[in-house]
């Protein structure tokens, strides 16, 4: 599933990938309570162990699902670029570990943190990313409306969030094909360029122009289209009828989670966890 001819692949996301794997099967309440329980501990304790023992998870169950090399996305030379740049930048912060070369003292304190910050952020995207290739987004507002029902005694409008959630999930996939479409055929559109720099620029903010004018349209008319199909197939409160509560394998899961979790706050807080790095008075 590699792009033929060495082309961008793009970013594929709210589209499960085809498979019957054990990750596949799970209640989609138990993926969207394992991410955010992850993103908790990672928000109180954003050490290099937890990152490790995270990014070890997001790899196993990326095999477990069967998940192929062809979905990631391609990324663009000017990311490296800019992570580079940033590497660069947070290097001057100094900071232990430090070392001298000659007369100078360098620090990595700063380099380290940013590389942290950099791997943190690559293990959540690739959290997200796991939820959107296993998981049917027509079983995440069920999942939803289960999860808040306990919500419900303070009155809080859980349906009404399942519907929005779902509506989106389902919406967003369509326009971005909607807005390439409508990128391509701008491309392909003849144009002929000006003398000047004011006349092209001109053009240019009257080609934005047009084009936020024409991904409103279909936007409306999608959307249209979206309330006509649900009045006709009963409503907005099919969305979150289906039923949806987690398994015997779910509880599996979420013993796993807390065996992996747990440990990398023991290894965290006790044996191999880091104090936050000082710098040299």
């Amino acid at each position: 599933m590699s792009a033929p001819g060495g082309q961008r692949k793009p970013v594929v996301l709210l589209r499960p990938v085809p498979g019957d794997s054990v990750i596949h099967q799970l209640w989609a309440g138990t993926k969207l309570l394992s991410v955010a329980v992850i993103g908790i501990m990672l928000t109180f304790y954003p050490g290099w162990v937890p990152i490790g023992f995270t990014a070890v998870l997001v790899l196993v169950v990326a095999r477990l699902a069967r998940i192929p090399r062809g979905v990631v996305p391609t990324i663009p030379w000017w990311m490296w670029l800019l992570v580079a740049f940033g590497a660069l930048t947070a290097t001057f912060a100094g900071g232990s570990p430090e070392f001298d070369v000659g007369s100078m003292t360098i620090g990595l304190g700063g380099l380290l943190n940013f590389l942290r910050i950099t791997a943190l952020s690559i293990v959540l995207l690739g959290l997200g990313a796991l939820v959107s290739w296993t998981t049917n987004v027509a079983d995440i507002a069920p999942a939803v409306a289960t999860l808040g029902r306990p919500l419900g005694v303070f009155r809080i409008p859980v349906h009404d969030w399942a519907v929005t959630i779902a509506l989106a999930l389902r919406a967003f996939p369509m326009l971005i094909d909607e807005f390439r479409t409508l990128y391509a055929a701008r491309r392909l559109r003849p144009r002929e360029r000006p003398d000047t720099f004011r006349a092209r620029h001109r053009q240019r903010v009257s080609g934005v122009v047009d084009l936020i004018a024409a991904a409103v349209t279909v936007a409306l008319r999608r959307g249209d289209e979206m309330g006509d199909a649900i009045t006709a197939r009963g409503g907005t409160g099919q969305f979150s009828a289906a039923e949806s509560k987690p398994r015997r394998l779910d509880w599996v899961a979420f013993a796993v989670l807390a065996v992996v979790c747990g440990t990398a706050l023991a290894l965290e807080l006790t044996v191999l966890g880091t104090s936050l790095p000082r710098r040299r008075g």
